[in-house]
């Protein structure tokens, strides 16, 4: 503690935390952090972390928070560092095992596999378990990074490695890190947050160029003609901002335009050093 000497000269408190009288005000140094005022406290970080009867709050706090963060990105990157090649199928956890949508979404995740990539999901059901479904009965690999919801979904039963994220944002570095192209199948709010995170990160060069592939012309084509004649039209983005998704019907077309990416080089994995 302080002294209280006029001249506001610090006294140590022999666990490295400096306090300090600058006038009336208490300041404190804790590590880079600075308090001052009501925010000084009488106890040292030492004291707190040997005091086994002290409170289990700090488990709930932000700075623990940052080291459950940094697990999720270490578990994340160990597991799909050496997956190799990969799409990620995005759409609806909605989408009926008995629909078109479900069953393109299975032609989908073979014929990914069968060009050579492994098939990437939210591991969730619906459009996501389709694209895994078909690259599990292909003999690929089937990934599904799910995320902690209020209301429990799981991983569907098409997954060889799957994992579970409690931070929507480690989920998202995951499926832009580890992809050479996105192909989204119809889908709600979770789909469009990815399908324009993907766009922005191309857009804003973030990421290296690779191929967003909306899939279902029926379903996007609303959209894309809201695009052209509210954001292109009125100059909240860029004519050629258009030509960074592709939109088809057919599942030859979407394989095509991955292996065109990939042979011109602009599909390189976002993790390429390079």
């Amino acid at each position: 503690m302080t002294d209280g000497n006029s001249n506001g000269n610090a006294s140590g408190n022999g666990n490295g935390h400096e306090v300090r009288l600058r006038g009336k005000v208490r300041v404190k140094h804790r590590g880079p952090v600075l308090l001052r005022g009501e925010q000084v406290d009488n106890s040292t970080t030492d004291q707190r972390l040997l005091d086994s009867a002290g409170p289990s709050d700090w488990l709930h706090t932000d700075p623990w928070r940052v080291m459950r963060i940094q697990s999720e990105f270490v578990e994340g990157f160990g597991a799909l560092a050496e997956l190799g090649p990969a799409v990620s199928v995005f759409g609806s956890a909605r989408t009926p095992v008995d629909s078109d949508e479900y069953r393109a979404g299975v032609q989908i995740g073979r014929a990914l596999v069968d060009a050579g990539y492994a098939v990437i999901t939210g591991g969730g059901p619906g459009a996501m378990e389709s694209a895994n479904r078909g690259a599990f009965e292909a003999g690929g690999t089937s990934v599904g990074l799910g995320i902690e919801l209020p209301f429990e979904q799981g991983l569907n039963d098409y997954i060889h490695l799957g994992l579970n994220f409690r931070y929507f944002f480690v989920r998202k570095t995951m499926f832009v890190k580890y992809s050479q192209g996105f192909i989204v199948l119809p889908g709600g709010f979770g789909t469009l947050d990815e399908l324009f995170e993907a766009l922005t990160l191309v857009q804003t060069h973030k990421v290296t160029r690779f191929p967003v592939i909306l899939f279902g012309t029926a379903y996007w084509s609303g959209l894309l003609d809201w695009i052209r004649s509210a954001l292109v039209a009125e100059g909240k983005a860029s004519p050629g901002d258009l030509e960074l998704i592709s939109c088809t019907d057919s599942v030859e077309e979407a394989v095509k335009i991955l292996e065109a990416s990939r042979t011109n080089g602009h599909a390189q994995p976002a993790h390429n050093p390079e």
